[in-house]
C-alpha cells in the first residue's frame, strides 16, 4: 500500500541535498588556506632532518680524517701533480679518496687501487659515495659530473665536502690570480693552493701537517666545509684540484662563471642563510653568510694567532 510523503518529509529530503557551488568553493579556499600555512611548517621539518643528516656526515668524515691521522701521524695529504704526469694521467688523488678505508669503503678504495693507479685508469672515479653527498642538494645526487676542472669530459663522482686550506688567496705558484677576494696569510704569502695557511690544501703533499702545527688549537680551526658542485666545477671526489676550498671567498658566494675558479674555489651550501663546517677536533658548527670575515679568515688558519674569543 503506497503511502503519499507529506510536506515535513519533503522538506526534510530537500534539506538533504549536497553542498551548493559557493559552499564547495569555500570549503576548497578554506582546505588552501591551510594547506599554504602547513607547507612552510613541513619543508622546514624536511630542511632540518636534511641539515642533520649533513652534519653527521662532516663528522663522520673529521673522525675519518682523524684516524688517518693517529695511523700516520699526519693529515691526508693532498697532490696536485706527480713526476710529470699530465691531467690525463695524474694520480693526484684527494684526501676524499685517502679516507675510504675509514668510512667503510675499503672494497671501493682496493678496486681502485687507490693511489697507485691514475685516476681515470682507476675504474672507480665516477661512483657515487653516500657520505659525501648533501641531502639538501638534489643536484650533486643525479649521478658523475663530466665538466670537473682540469678533467672534462670524464665522468666523476661528486661530492659537496671539501677541505679547508685556509684563507691566503691571490697567487697561484707565484703567478697573480683574478680573484676579488685577494688575502695575505700572516706570514705573507698568498698561494693558497701550494702553500695554504689552514690544515689541508692541494699540495700539501709537500709538507705533511699534524695536530702539532695546528697552534690555534683543534676546536677552534676549520677542517671541512660545504660546497655545491652546481655552482663550481672545481668540486669532485678523487681528484685532489677538485676537494678543497678557501675561506678567502666569502661563505655563499656564487659566481655567473662556475668555471672560474678564483672566485668559486670556496664554501656554499642550499642550508638557509650559512653552512655547515666541521672543526679539527671533529666538531660540527654552523656558520652565518653574515659571518664578520675577519673572524671567518681567522677560523680557516692553522697558526695565525687570532685570540680564542671567536
Amino acid at each position: 500500500m503506497k503511502t503519499c510523503a507529506n510536506k515535513s518529509d519533503l522538506r526534510r529530503i530537500r534539506q538533504r541535498r549536497g553542498f551548493t557551488l559557493v559552499e564547495l568553493l569555500v570549503v576548497i579556499g578554506i582546505i588552501g588556506s591551510l594547506t599554504a600555512m602547513l607547507l612552510p611548517a613541513v619543508a622546514a621539518v624536511r630542511e632540518a632532518a636534511r641539515a642533520t643528516t649533513c652534519r653527521s656526515h662532516l663528522r663522520q668524515l673529521a673522525v675519518a680524517v682523524q684516524s688517518y691521522h693517529d695511523d700516520r701521524g699526519h693529515y691526508p695529504p693532498g697532490t696536485w701533480r706527480l713526476r710529470d704526469d699530465g691531467f690525463q694521467e695524474t694520480r693526484a688523488w684527494s684526501w676524499l679518496a685517502r679516507v675510504l678505508p675509514y668510512i667503510e669503503q675499503y672494497s671501493l678504495y682496493r678496486e681502485g687501487d687507490i693511489p697507485r693507479r691514475p685516476i681515470l685508469e682507476s675504474g672507480v672515479a665516477d661512483r657515487q659515495v653516500a657520505l659525501f653527498l648533501c641531502p639538501s642538494d638534489s643536484w650533486s645526487q643525479r649521478g658523475p659530473r663530466t665538466d670537473a676542472g682540469n678533467l672534462e669530459g670524464h665522468p666523476l663522482g661528486q661530492t659537496n665536502y671539501k677541505g679547508v686550506s685556509g684563507a691566503n688567496w691571490g697567487l697561484d705558484d707565484g703567478v697573480d690570480i683574478d680573484t676579488k677576494f685577494a688575502n695575505p696569510s700572516t706570514s705573507g704569502t698568498q698561494d693558497g693552493l701550494a702553500d695554504g695557511d689552514g690544515i689541508m690544501w692541494r699540495s700539501n703533499g709537500r709538507r705533511r701537517i699534524g695536530t702539532q702545527h695546528v697552534k690555534d688549537g683543534l676546536s677552534y680551526t676549520l677542517l671541512l666545509g660545504e660546497d655545491l658542485p652546481e655552482r663550481n666545477r672545481w668540486c669532485s671526489w678523487p681528484y685532489a684540484n677538485n676537494a678543497y676550498g678557501t675561506c678567502a671567498i666569502p661563505p655563499n658566494f656564487t659566481s655567473d662563471d662556475i668555471g672560474h675558479w678564483p672566485n668559486t674555489w670556496s664554501f656554499r651550501s642550499n642550508h638557509p642563510g650559512g653552512l655547515h663546517f666541521a672543526r679539527a677536533d671533529g666538531g660540527v658548527m654552523y656558520i652565518s653568510e653574515q659571518i664578520d670575515m675577519a673572524v671567518y679568515h681567522g677560523l680557516a688558519t692553522r697558526d695565525g694567532g687570532e685570540t680564542n674569543d671567536r
